[in-house]
């Protein structure tokens, strides 16, 4: 399974979870079954908000799921319409998140807990 995480840092797996997708600097995109990584820039990191086109920037990656502090509903609904999964994941570094995507302990984003603004905490 290959997950897409937010990072603040092109570090790889040592690098500070994003809060929000949009905003995120970079992806870490992270395969569970070989724990191969990749780390690319955010080509899409200047938007307005609701502006945000995660769907292109993933494009062609084959994630199947997306791990990050927060989304807004706009994208979190194109996410799922291009069959990719969204969870939440706030806080830590990539290696924490996928071990903790990996034990199942991240609650799934539904549109009732996306963000409305892009400096949600919520």
């Amino acid at each position: 399974m290959n997950l897409c995480i937010p990072a603040m840092g092109p570090e790889g797996l040592t690098a500070i979870v994003s809060e929000h997708f949009g905003g995120a600097p970079y992806f870490t995109i992270y395969n569970t079954e070989s724990q191969q990584l990749k780390v690319l820039e955010n080509m899409n990191l200047h938007h307005s908000h609701g502006a945000c086109q995660p769907l292109k920037a993933i494009s062609g990656l084959d994630i199947d799921a997306v791990v990050c502090g927060g989304m807004g509903a706009r994208a979190l609904i194109l996410l799922n319409q291009g069959g990719v999964r969204v969870y939440l994941g706030r806080a830590g570094t990539v290696q924490e998140i996928t071990a903790a995507f990996q034990r199942g302990d991240l609650p799934e984003l539904t549109p009732a807990n996306a963000c409305s603004q892009h400096s949600c905490q919520d």
